[in-house]
């Protein structure tokens, strides 16, 4: 490597080399991020919607021997695998998240981790070596949350135009180079390949263009990992300026001439503090206005007609990404839409994944109820948000009636799945993974997988082959 190699990736690279040295903490919310994102990409795979992504690249491009996609009965080459299983996990916008200046959903990157550590599993246990086990997707998971999350703490791609999915490439493509046995060098490489491949836009998640390809932007991204890291172990160099290089670095070209901020070292910081999307489908700035309208449901249900205004009180991301007005074109756009959200909590008492579908949109109350919402920030609800020692995602709501009248306004800063909740939420994890391996897995096979998700010890000891295995989707 070059002396003048952007500290950077020298930094990236220097975490993911390094031995393991994890909190207790950490591996136990790893294994909660990793239920939940599997559970999530067999739910998704039972949506039709989704289907269509559940192909090979080519008709019949099928590998023995190669990477499953839990959820289906595929089995391709793990660039590929990483595609369809990031797709999966991020379809129906209910996996993890972490909020801070950029936001993001670090288990984007299961998509490449555990298509690359299932594909080198069976390979060695085919040659009668040693496969990889639970524990090292563990590692790699941490190590990938870590990356993104602490990169998405200051740097604010969104503001200028840019997607977070841009954070999801690098990690993955860093933390598989490991898992392929790379060196640091071939780590430094395919991360600097990674920023230069550039930032794709946000014009899918935001009004005209909002489309499904927000729901498969991650499995794209850590994909193109992949194949980064493929590329660099098989000897492409590095570029030790990508990031630097006056004019053409990344910093310059895109990021408008400021400089990536990394204001912590790596750790295990974010992985202990992300945030669970436990009960409801929706983009995360929404989800203690869903709960907040759940609550105001019985005071309402029956009162809809006499609705005068309907006031929710929120932090600037939201108003930012999911303040709406106007037609809301498809599922993809009313997930991210906070209006749309509440009154659906309001109205029925509960929020899923239906609910966007156009049948469930149809109602007209929904319309009439977004019409009567106004939505202003409150700025201490903004400045919680970043607050390292809060990190609140708030949101207040309070209905008022035609006849003077108005519910109390419910006011709650920590969501479900926020850490200063996990007590609370993690039973209802377990019964969330239940219900979406149910929901396309029959009972004996939801009942082998979440015995072997129940003792954290043998989960860990699991080879990577066997368990995936059990996610296996066999039609009739």
């Amino acid at each position: 490597m070059s002396e003048d190699t952007d500290q950077l990736l020298l930094d990236i690279a220097d975490y993911v080399a390094a031995p393991e040295d994890f909190t207790a903490v950490a591996y136990q919310t790893a294994r909660l991020s990793l239920i939940d994102s599997l559970g999530c990409a067999v739910l998704a795979a039972s949506h039709r919607a989704c289907q269509q992504l559940l192909l090979p690249v080519v008709p019949e491009a099928v590998l023995a021997g190669g990477a499953r996609v839990p959820g289906t009965s595929m089995q391709l080459d793990p660039v590929q695998g990483a595609f369809i299983l990031g797709s999966l996990i991020r379809w129906l916008d209910y996996n993890d998240t972490w909020l801070a200046s950029e936001w993001g959903h670090p288990s984007d990157n299961l998509g490449g981790i555990l298509a690359v550590a299932d594909y080198l599993s069976r390979r060695r246990a085919a040659a009668g070596q040693d496969p990889l086990h639970i524990r090292d997707v563990l590692n790699a998971l941490i190590n990938a949350y870590e990356i993104q999350g602490v990169l998405a703490l200051e740097n604010s791609f969104n503001q200028l135009g840019l997607d977070h999915v841009i954070l999801v490439r690098v990690a993955s493509a860093a933390i598989v180079t490991q898992l392929l046995g790379g060196s640091r060098a071939h780590i430094v490489s395919a991360v600097s390949h990674a920023w230069i491949d550039g930032d794709p836009l946000r014009v899918y998640r935001h009004s005209p263009n909002v489309g499904p390809r927000k729901s498969w932007a991650a499995g794209d991204a850590t994909s193109r990992g992949v194949w980064l890291a493929l590329m660099a172990m098989r000897g492409e160099p590095g570029y030790p300026t990508a990031l630097t290089t006056p004019n053409w670095g990344y910093q310059d070209a895109l990021n408008r001439g400021r400089v990536l901020a990394r204001p912590r070292p790596f750790g295990s910081y974010i992985v202990e503090n992300v945030l669970f999307k436990v009960s409801y489908p929706a983009e995360f700035h929404a989800q203690t206005s869903v709960e907040a309208a759940v609550r105001l449901h019985d005071q309402v249900g029956n009162r809809v007609d006499s609705i005068e205004r309907i006031v929710i009180e929120t932090q600037q991301p939201a108003l930012r990404i999911i303040d709406k007005r106007g037609p809301l074109r498809n599922p993809a756009d009313r997930d991210h839409c906070l209006q749309y959200v509440v009154a659906v909590g309001l109205l029925r008492g509960d929020l899923t994944a239906d609910d966007y579908e156009d049948e469930a949109a149809r109602d007209p109350r929904i319309d009439f109820l977004r019409e009567r919402m106004e939505v202003m920030e409150n700025p201490r609800y903004s400045r919680d948000y970043l607050d390292e020692e809060k990190r609140s995602v708030a949101n207040a709501l309070q209905v008022f009636f035609t006849d003077g009248t108005s519910t109390e306004q419910v006011q709650i800063e920590y969501p479900i799945g926020h850490p200063r909740r996990r007590q609370e939420a993690e039973p209802l994890l377990w019964r969330k993974f239940q219900a979406n391996l149910a929901a396309r897995l029959p009972e004996h096979q939801v009942e082998a997988i979440l015995s072997a998700c129940s003792d954290p010890a043998a989960l860990d000891a699991w080879p990577v082959h066997n368990f995936i295995d059990l996610f296996v989707f066999k039609p009739d």
